[in-house]
């Protein structure tokens, strides 16, 4: 068997209360996005406040511009997310339940869906209140990578995205039953802890790059180049981590055993792949244009 690391001993749950009968329970996973989203929104209202780091020293949005646009950031993260992940990843279960398709208490939000509807949500309210959209979406873009860092984290800890099998040392035994089913091992199998490498990735990189794109870089003097960074460095990102993340149960096949969405002859894309590829290609556009008219 080879060598592999156990599962830290972590409960999904931080703390349950039981209240007239009724049970209440803090999970790390909502925690993630909360403090995600407070983090990225203290980011992005530190970023609006200071002057020397926009064009003309003028700030293309006031902080409270910033908190109302925060919970239209909020619907559309939950909203995309969920309606994202119906269409992309389950549409034929939800179209034969319909009535499950807001059930997001029972799991199931796709980043990419999410994004769409935070995409949505920005237009709406750049239009509604004349701002800036280019410079808007920098501002957004900024404030994303806290968000996905604790919810990859937050992933990691409920076991779940977890990665394809593999012989490094640095394979984690998850505690799911399903994890622990794989191809030629007997026994309790390591898996790529995929959910660490995103947090890495997206999280604290891409992070990270943005940060000293703002403050060290004048990047926001340029708009259109943090969200053209963000869009292609998380469409990178993404794209590698899916060679090691395993894929979701429904693409996976006897003749399709790396759960391909796509193939020919053994050869094709996962569906986090596919989704990630215009992500690339837009950011790698908004990046270039935003270079052509600094």
């Amino acid at each position: 068997m080879p060598a592999m690391l156990p599962f830290p001993d972590i409960s999904p749950e931080i703390f349950s209360i039981s209240v007239f009968g009724f049970e209440f329970a803090l999970r790390w996973y909502a925690l993630a996005y909360i403090v995600g989203i407070l983090l990225g929104w203290q980011l992005v209202v530190r970023a609006v406040q200071t002057p020397r780091l926009w064009r003309h020293e003028t700030p293309v949005m006031t902080k409270a511009q910033i908190e109302d646009l925060l919970t239209w950031v909020i619907i559309g993260v939950i909203l995309g997310g969920r309606l994202g992940y119906v269409a992309f990843y389950q549409p034929t279960y939800y179209l034969q339940h319909p009535a499950e398709i807001l059930a997001v208490w029972q799991g199931g939000m796709a980043f990419h869906g999410g994004l769409l509807g935070v995409i949505v949500a920005g237009l709406i309210y750049t239009w509604r209140h004349s701002i800036a959209r280019l410079s808007a979406a920098d501002i957004m873009a900024l404030g994303v990578p806290p968000g996905l860092l604790l919810g990859r984290l937050a992933n990691f800890i409920n076991a779940e995205l977890w990665g394809r099998p593999t012989d490094l040392p640095w394979g984690v035994a998850f505690p799911t039953e399903a994890a622990q089913n794989c191809p030629d091992v007997i026994g309790i199998c390591a898996r790529h802890p995929s959910q660490l490498y995103e947090a890495g990735l997206e999280g604290l990189l891409l992070g990270a790059v943005l940060i000293w794109l703002v403050w060290r870089s004048g990047a926001l003097k340029t708009p259109g180049l943090v969200a053209g960074v963000f869009f292609a460095g998380y469409g990178l990102a993404r794209f590698l981590v899916e060679f090691v993340r395993q894929p979701d149960a429904q693409f996976i096949s006897d003749g399709n055993p790396l759960g391909l969405a796509w193939h020919i002859g053994g050869w094709g894309l996962t569906m986090g792949q596919i989704l990630s590829l215009p992500m690339i290609a837009l950011g790698l556009w908004l990046a270039a244009r935003a270079r052509r008219a600094a």
